[in-house]
């Protein structure tokens, strides 16, 4: 019974908790529905705003899109641009260097044209062109002047070179100075005619052809002959008359010219050759006194031995005093006075007479021999010192005009010849006349040494 009770007590406390979570599950259940009302119809509200955000987005995006398409191919364009702006800059700094190359090549054929040109004409017309080249000289040294005034002053030159050429075609005739063969200069008229320039003095009856000098202001006046010379003046005067025509194209003149007279040949020596010829003037005249002095110099003939050994044998001492005075050297007259000492003091005796003697036939031979070795150094010298003047003149004119070198070359090579000039004789001398003084000695010693055995001495 109790346990019933117990049974339906649990079973009434089952059903009431049942009922409550019964209620507690619906109410549950409402709340969940209700919240999922909510949000479904806020979810049909975000979707709704959404729907109605979207179609304005899409279209700013496609806008944007389409934007950046846009810029894309501007960036593309712009690119390429850039790329033809690159392409064509290069090409641009292509041809500017190409024209540098161009102006600079003429350049150098201006200036090449400018610096030959006086060496292409004859030496007078350089009275007629000298403003011309110096202002193109002047241009090529200016390194503040514009290329383009350097250009114009350098053809200029070239359009004279072509006023030139027209002249010539004819020949035509200009006043001008030329130098005399006497070294003074006159005013004259010129006459170019070919590659012949032809000149009549205004101040004398000189006429004759031109050809360039040394060192000359201007042009020299050669005179052909004085057959020529009215021929020469009626042409310069009236284009007509008979005139010489040198088939060398003046190379003859030139060849006449350059042989120099032996003074002038000298001079280019410069001092160093100065010296060198006086040394060797100096040396000249000791070895012809030389020559007289050794060649005057007698040495005992072998004859004048025998004489006094005879007497000295036959024990007449007078008579071989005599015949020992015939001799000049003393070397007899020294054996016979001392004809009664031991023999080792008469060898002595005569041998001291010998090296008396050996001084006054060897004296100036050492200043010959010395003049022999030093006259090639002193040439050596003068080439040294002819090249440091050559450099020179180098560093101041540059290496196109060798007149101006000339100078330095000619001292250089000069020096050298006339050191050789002096030096060769010089040493040939010294051989002949040391050669004649040891002879003259050998032929003492050969009559000292008979005279020693010739003679009867006390043994030492």
């Amino acid at each position: 019974m109790q346990i019933f009770k117990y049974t339906l007590l649990a079973c009434v406390l089952g059903a009431f908790s049942f009922s409550a979570s019964a209620q507690t599950f619906s109410a549950a259940s409402a709340q969940a529905d209700a919240d999922l009302k909510a949000s479904l119809a806020e979810l049909a509200q975000v979707r709704e705003s959404i729907t109605a955000e979207k179609i304005p987005l899409m279209t700013a995006v496609s806008q944007i899109e389409d934007e950046v398409i846009r810029k894309k191919e501007e960036l593309d364009r712009l690119r390429r641009l850039r790329d033809n702006s690159d392409l064509g800059l290069n090409r641009l700094r292509e041809t500017v260097e190409s024209m540098k190359e161009q102006n600079e090549y003429a350049a150098g054929l201006l200036d090449e044209f400018v610096r030959s040109f006086e060496t292409r004409i004859d030496y007078s017309e350089t009275q007629l062109y000298a403003q011309a080249t110096e202002d193109a000289r002047l241009a090529l040294d200016d390194s503040d002047m514009a290329q383009s005034e350097r250009f114009e002053k350098q053809l200029n030159v070239i359009g004279v070179a072509l006023d030139r050429m027209g002249q010539l075609i004819g020949g035509y005739t200009f006043d001008g100075r030329g130098l005399t063969p006497s070294g003074e200069i006159e005013e004259g008229t010129y006459a170019v005619f070919g590659p012949t320039v032809y000149f009549a003095s205004k101040q004398s009856e000189l006429a004759g052809l031109t050809y360039n000098k040394l060192n000359a202001a201007v042009a020299a006046i050669a005179e052909p002959g004085a057959e020529y010379a009215s021929g020469i003046r009626q042409f310069v005067n009236e284009g007509e008359g008979m005139i010489p025509a040198d088939a060398t194209l003046g190379k003859a003149m030139k060849m006449v010219e350059g042989n120099d007279s032996v003074a002038e040949h000298l001079a280019k020596g410069g001092s160093v050759g100065v010296v060198i010829i006086g040394l060797g003037l100096i040396c000249l005249l000791l070895g012809l006194f030389k020559l007289l002095e050794v060649s005057k110099f007698k040495a005992p003939k072998p004859e004048t031995l025998q004489t006094v050994l005879g007497h000295i044998k036959s024990g007449d001492s007078a008579n071989a005093k005599t015949a020992a005075a015939a001799d000049k050297s003393g070397l007899l007259a020294a054996g016979v006075e001392n004809v009664g000492q031991r023999r080792g003091t008469l060898e002595e005796i005569l041998y001291e007479r010998i090296l008396a003697v050996r001084p006054r036939l060897e004296r100036f031979l050492p200043f010959i021999a010395l003049t022999a070795a030093a006259a090639p150094l002193l040439g050596l010298l003068g080439t040294v010192t002819g090249m440091i003047k050559t450099f020179n003149l180098i560093t101041i004119f540059g290496t196109g005009d060798a007149k101006s070198l000339s100078s330095g070359i000619s001292e250089a090579l000069v020096t050298t010849e006339l050191g050789l000039i002096v030096a060769i004789p010089a040493l040939i001398i010294h051989g002949l006349l040391a050669r004649m003084a040891r002879q003259k000695i050998g032929e003492m010693e050969q009559t000292a040494v008979g005279f020693v055995n010739g003679v009867s001495t006390k043994e030492d």
